[in-house]
């Protein structure tokens, strides 16, 4: 039985980040997975995927799922490493391949110690989670069935090597997108008066959307309006007729996700009327807060201090991780584990620790068992 070692990890690794995929397009990182899982005689389930790979490990009723995304983003890396990214435009900058590796070891590890396994470990190497669909295709192709529990990490270039942090309850936020397009009446830069300046209207609802988080929910409430585009004109001495705005609404509490789009539409409608244009909103909800489990997240806090690391509570983040969507059909928990990166994610210089990898291995592959255990003694869940 093929044994597997962090040289080894860390090689893979190195291989996935020099041959990054964007989201649905992992042909090839799917094609790796399969073989490297193979080569241990690792079970692989057949599932409708276009890309991705489910791995089950152990026998019996009991069953838990470990995760990894396997997506690159579509950035042109600015690190130096020898193993930097081969295809232009490009890039692991989310930290993908170290996952992968991670649960990869924890496959092989689990293969070692399957006949001694009290249940069964399912580990799903997903796609697509940068664009937010790829949780759903593996629940649509029955990845979950079956399946009493789920965990997953990502890594934290904020915190240093040897720190896992979660929370119960809201780890992440609920993800929105929003377009606002602004119609006015074009006109030469000279005679302004003439038209209706879309871009004036455009500025105005820019500011008034500021003052949502602030003015129109409670300050204890987490709340992020943010507009990431303003995109109008084509030259300088021309009024344009159209601006279009583009952005995001990050939240945790569920009932003001579900009042936000209502605002802004009476927002952008009342500024535009005010200055003769029209307005129109697009919304596109994304995936939603991602809520921790209490008692399995007390869980992996414990095992962590338990496996070496510096355990702490997190407090809630606003970016989105669509885990979420795996939390709302099951009961599980989702951490964060520092990975030491002077660049953050989604960064051309993002470049995280290869020193997390074997303590993540460790950590992932003694959770498994102790969480089958624990869904046959549930009182282990508090010892």
């Amino acid at each position: 039985m093929a044994e597997i070692s962090t040289e080894q990890l860390v090689r893979w690794r190195r291989e996935l980040h020099q041959h990054p995929e964007l989201s649905n397009h992992e042909f090839e990182t799917t094609e790796r997975i399969t073989r490297w899982l193979q080569q241990a005689d690792i079970r692989l389930l057949p599932l409708p995927l276009k890309t991705g790979v489910v791995a089950e490990i152990g026998h019996g009723a009991g069953l838990i799922a470990l995760r990894a995304d396997i997506d690159a983003l579509p950035i042109e890396e600015a690190t130096s490493h020898p193993w930097k990214s081969q295809n232009p435009g490009v890039m692991h900058a989310c930290g993908h391949d170290v996952h992968t590796s991670v649960m990869l070891g924890v496959a092989y590890r689990l293969r070692q110690q399957e006949h001694s396994l009290p249940g069964r470990v399912r580990i799903l190497f997903q796609p697509a989670e940068e664009t937010f669909n790829g949780a759903q295709q593996l629940l649509d192709a029955g990845a979950l069935e079956g399946v009493q529990a789920i965990f997953g990490m990502h890594n934290a270039p904020d915190l240093p090597i040897g720190t896992l942090k979660t929370r119960g309850g809201a780890l992440y936020a609920n993800v929105d997108r929003f377009v606002i397009r602004i119609n006015g009446k074009g006109a030469h830069a000279a005679r302004p008066h003439e038209g209706v300046d879309s871009i004036v209207t455009g500025s105005q609802i820019v500011l008034a959307l500021q003052a949502l988080p602030a003015r129109v929910f409670s300050s204890l409430e987490s709340v992020v309006v943010s507009v990431t585009r303003f995109s109008a004109g084509n030259t300088w001495n021309v009024l344009p007729q159209t601006v279009e705005l583009e952005g995001t609404v990050r939240t945790h509490n569920n009932a003001i996700r579900q009042q936000i789009p209502q605002r802004i539409e009476a927002i952008i409608n009342g500024i535009a009327a005010g200055f003769g244009a029209e307005a129109e909103l697009e919304w596109q909800a994304g995936p939603p807060a991602l809520v921790n489990t209490p008692e399995w997240a007390d869980f992996a806090l414990q095992l962590a201090q338990e496996s070496g690391y510096r355990s702490e509570v997190a407090t809630p983040q606003m970016g989105g991780e669509d885990f979420a969507f795996y939390l709302q059909q099951i009961p599980g928990a989702f951490v964060s584990i520092g990975s030491a990166s002077e660049f953050g994610l989604h960064h051309p210089g993002f470049d995280p620790a290869e020193a997390l990898i074997g303590p993540a291995v460790d950590y992932f592959t003694a959770l498994a068992p102790r969480a089958l255990l624990a869904l046959t003694q549930p009182e282990s869940l508090a010892s």
